[in-house]
């Protein structure tokens, strides 16, 4: 087993998210983050990182975003001795769900949480990889707090200011650890 020899910087992680120009369609330039997640070295330093910037929080669950919030979101709760709470598109969670639209650039989706995963005042962080538009924490957050949850933050890997997801969202701290 290897030694936490960790020594990445902010901008080793941020060397490692590769720009993708027009994909999936032209003119959207995407963030791949496979290359970070790859290594372990980088993807501990990302886990480290992510986890100082909510240190200060008292968190119960950790809400990740279907489907790459679930990584982030899981090693965190992990790191921070938190529960994990999953927020699944619509009719991928078996048991009776709480859910919320949003807009998306081609349609609409719905985005649901099981109703017992939690419980009234639980302080609750939402996190997925990016930050984008924001509807799906803006749908993430409605839920939650009709479930009574307890918004402590938002926290992702990378934002896209031009989108003004961030606007959608100005009841809560939002962190994210890179801006594109």
């Amino acid at each position: 087993m290897k030694k936490n020899r960790n020594k990445a910087s902010l901008a080793d992680l941020e060397k490692s998210i590769v720009a993708i120009a027009d994909w999936p369609e032209p003119g959207v330039t995407f963030r791949d983050i496979t290359p970070l997640l790859e290594d372990p070295e980088l993807f501990r330093a990302t886990i480290d990182r992510l986890a100082a910037a909510c240190a200060d929080k008292r968190i119960d669950k950790i809400v990740g975003l279907d489907a790459r919030g679930f990584i982030f979101a899981s090693t965190l709760a992990y790191k921070l001795g938190a529960g994990l709470v999953l927020a699944r598109k619509k009719g991928k969670l078996p048991r009776e769900t709480c859910g919320r639209g949003y807009g998306l650039e081609y349609g609409k989706a719905v985005l649901e949480i099981h109703k017992d995963s939690i419980k009234e005042g639980e302080k609750i962080l939402i996190v997925d990889d990016v930050l984008a538009t924001g509807g799906t924490m803006a749908a993430a957050s409605g839920i939650v707090e009709e479930l009574k949850g307890d918004i402590v933050g938002i926290l992702c890997l990378i934002e896209l200011p031009a989108l003004n997801g961030r606007k959608k969202l100005e009841a809560y701290e939002v962190e994210s650890l890179f801006e594109f």
